[in-house]
């Protein structure tokens, strides 16, 4: 926001409302929020610090603030609130050449001297930020912004805004300038309807536009990933229907075991049916093996009924979600990681790792994430790292890959939803970046090593990254980033 525009606006409403005082204020990693009281319909100002500074007029039960106020910390408005309320704006500090407004308050405090503060706000790109001088104790700024000087700006040349507005209003720049012409915003009416019009535009395009965008992409992931499941149970179900067939097929041999037993290949029963046993099995041990098989399909056809009885409770959920799509536009806690697998043990480089999958040196995670087709994949960056995802990020039924006997990232594939198999597709793009992020990625065709977290573990005094694969799977992929 240029400038002018910015001296216009509020000098418009020092003038039309000074004695509307403050009823409160919120501040967030990217606005500051100050609340009017004393009218009908209350309103209020949005400095903006982020994707673009511009100060806004907007309602108090407009969807854009409330969504920005939902983004400040719990205790923003208790830590800010006491400073600001019943505060009168009583001067506009600025100069039009620059993009820096001082906003100068005065209150009356509880043993009845009255106080003055200022908030200064710099709307320049790549530099906004607020600052508040006159406060007998540091309000915290909450990352509002860059940090700028609180001498307000003297600049030697006039900006183009400044020379297009006074091609445009020539001798009648000053009034232009002290809000006394509305036609500096488009729209009709007084200059601040107009500019709580043009404010309610903005943020649509910079607030709920994306918010909305960025609500119905997670809708489509999800609903992608329920889909997934759910063909995945459905695939899970006919594989254990069929093996059940086979305890009919025990029984039947188990119940003339006592003629049969010992007898390979085909067998007759005494109504004269026969049945191909596997090869080189003897009876007996078809009978054990079958029994077993289908035993082991009645658990697993209960543990997908309960599935099954999860994915309908998510899929109300998510219907109830498509039917009220402003819920999900408030901000949203990031999702937590699922419990920890095992313990890592604590060699060396263990010891600039934290919990969560944080690094105490304040470089970030220990690990790089990447979508493969609603899959999450994760790829450790070094020896104490890869410990980190396998041991403490990672969960028992993930997939994990690393280059069979070259060094490299430990990479992993989430299962949150917990399918017995995955796409093989996601499986082999895995297995690429496992051989990318490794010494064997100038080479050719190589082998990548894929096991469940469950089968991998650590002894105690092993090397960082080294780790022990109770059983494997191999799969011979090209390095592709």
């Amino acid at each position: 926001m240029d400038g002018p525009l910015l001296l216009a606006l509020t000098r418009a409403w020092l003038r039309e409302r000074s004695d509307v005082p403050l009823d409160g204020a919120w501040a967030s990693g990217r606005a500051l929020g100050l609340r009017w009281a004393g009218r009908k319909g209350a309103e209020a100002w949005v400095l903006l610090l982020q994707p673009k500074a511009e100060l806004w007029l907007l309602g108090t039960d407009h969807p854009a603030w409330l969504q920005l106020q939902a983004e400040a910390p719990k205790d923003s408005a208790r830590l800010w609130g006491p400073w600001l309320q019943g505060a009168r704006l009583r001067a506009v500090e600025g100069d039009p050449r620059e993009r820096w407004l001082g906003l100068v308050f005065q209150r009356r405090a509880i043993t009845g001297r009255a106080e003055t503060l200022r908030i200064a706000y710099q709307a320049i790109p790549g530099r906004a930020g607020i600052r508040v001088d006159g406060l007998d104790t540091q309000v915290p700024r909450l990352g509002l912004g860059s940090p700028f000087p609180a001498a307000q700006p003297e600049p030697t040349v006039d900006p183009p805004p400044l020379s297009r507005w006074r091609e445009r209003w020539g001798a009648g720049l000053d009034a232009a300038l002290a809000g006394l012409e509305p036609e500096v915003l488009e729209g009709e009416g007084e200059l601040l309807a107009r500019h709580r019009t043009w404010s309610e535009a903005r943020a649509e395009a910079l607030v709920l536009g994306p918010s909305r965008a960025a609500a119905e992409r997670r809708l489509q992931v999800e609903s992608a990933r329920l889909e997934r499941l759910a063909q995945a149970l459905e695939r899970d179900r006919a594989r254990h229907g069929a093996l059940l067939t086979l305890k009919v097929q025990a029984s039947r041999v188990s119940a003339e075991l006592y003629r049969l037993k010992g007898a390979t290949g085909e067998v007759q029963f005494l109504d004269g049916s026969t049945l191909k046993l596997p090869e080189g099995k003897s009876a007996e041990f078809a009978v054990q093996e079958w029994f077993k098989a289908a035993k082991k399909a009645e658990r697993g056809l209960a543990r997908v009924a309960e599935l099954e009885s999860e994915l309908r409770r998510e899929r109300a959920a998510w219907t109830l979600r498509q039917a009220n799509p402003a819920s999900a536009l408030a901000p949203g806690a990031p999702p937590a990681r699922q419990g920890k697998a095992k313990a890592a043990d604590k060699g060396k480089g263990a010891k600039r790792m934290e919990a969560g999958g944080k690094r105490k040196d304040g470089k970030g995670l220990a690990f790089r994430s990447v979508m493969v087709d609603g899959f999450e994949v994760l790829i450790g960056k070094g020896d104490a790292e890869n410990d980190q995802l396998t041991f403490k990020v990672a969960d028992n039924l993930d997939m994990w890959f690393h280059v069979a006997s070259v060094p490299g990232s430990h990479v992993v594939i989430r299962n949150p939803d917990k399918l017995s198999e995955l796409p093989r597709h996601v499986l082999e793009r895995a297995a690429e970046l496992a051989a990318f992020h490794s010494k064997a990625r100038d080479g050719g065709k190589v082998e990548v090593h894929m096991a469940r977290i469950a089968d991998i573990s650590k002894p105690r005094g092993f090397a960082p990254g080294k780790v022990i694969l109770k059983k494997w799977v191999g799969i011979r992929v090209y390095p592709k980033p």
